[in-house]
């Protein structure tokens, strides 16, 4: 197994998104380019869903466009077809697709069933497929749900097999509300493997209870090479109160160079990344690797 890992940096949407401030498509671009700047060459950028129900993401065509021309891997949300049309307009070469393993989330996140969801998604993955648009699939609630409490694995390889059928070139597994045990991340990703061919399996982690790292190394333990991530830990989940949200990139950084695992990130670069976000948010960034950079 290769000793490289890459990290997919998801801090610029997922992260932004769940913050209270509205970061202009400007500054976002700007952290972006810093984010580059740092080596970290896979950045979900945007989101194509109503400013209506995320005023955060509002711009993203113009952040897409501003990106054009530069080395890197930039995804972008589509929720359905109206995005996606909007995510082709603005030029996007990669989308990603939100499915959940609990069915009461799927309906109160997307309001409809995760059967319902597939459907929704197999138009937009074959007219993706059409362009040479590439596909990534995102499976939430895998290791726990803030309504339904503990998810079976199962439900999570189901989905999975779902969105590979619809030609989803990679599927990160979420625990998007940060309850999961290493244990039960390991159980997981064996699982999921059983079906799916482990280089299209990434991982994404909150750090709710502060079992992110440690989940983390279990699945690279388990032969996992890509990793979600949130420079300086941004973001947060509307479903669980007083979550830190994702795991930091420099946190997931730092673990990872000290394993002796390649990213090809300079960490120095991406700590002023986050202190420039955390700038413009106006607040310190809560990454342990940050605070305790600054102090030194």
């Amino acid at each position: 197994m290769t000793d490289a890992v890459r990290i997919v940096e998801v801090g610029p949407r997922d992260g932004l998104q769940n913050e209270a401030a509205t970061v202009t498509p400007v500054q976002r671009v700007a952290f972006i380019e810093k984010l580059l700047a740092a080596g970290l060459s896979t950045i979900e950028v945007g989101s194509f869903v109503s400013p209506k129900w995320v005023p955060q993401m509002a711009g993203s065509a113009d952040v897409l466009g501003a990106l054009h021309g530069k080395a890197g891997r930039f995804l972008v949300l589509v929720p359905n077809e109206r995005g996606l049309d909007d995510a082709i307009a603005a030029g996007a070469r990669e989308i990603a697709i939100f499915a959940a393993a609990s069915e009461t989330f799927s309906q109160k996140n997307i309001n409809c069933s995760i059967a319902e969801s597939i459907e929704r998604y197999r138009a937009i993955a074959a007219r993706a497929a059409e362009r040479g648009i590439a596909v990534r699939g995102y499976v939430s609630c895998v290791l726990g749900c803030p309504f339904e409490g503990q998810v079976a694995s199962a439900t999570v390889v189901h989905v999975v097999q779902q969105l590979l059928a619809l030609g989803a070139a990679e599927i990160s597994l979420g625990d998007t509300i940060g309850v999961g045990t290493p244990g039960k991340a390991r159980a997981l990703v064996k699982a999921v493997v059983d079906i799916a061919p482990l280089e299209k399996i990434a991982v994404h982690f909150h750090d709710t209870y502060g079992q992110a790292l440690a989940n983390i190394y279990a699945c690279l333990e388990e032969g996992v090479r890509v990793v979600d991530a949130s420079a300086g830990g941004l973001g947060g989940c509307p479903y669980a109160p007083g979550a830190t949200g994702n795991v930091a990139t420099d946190d997931v950084v730092y673990m990872l160079n000290g394993l002796g695992l390649h990213t090809g990130v300079d960490i120095d670069r991406l700590l002023d990344a986050v202190q420039f976000i955390a700038s413009v948010l106006g607040r310190p960034a809560i990454s342990r690797v940050s605070q305790a950079m600054a102090r030194r």
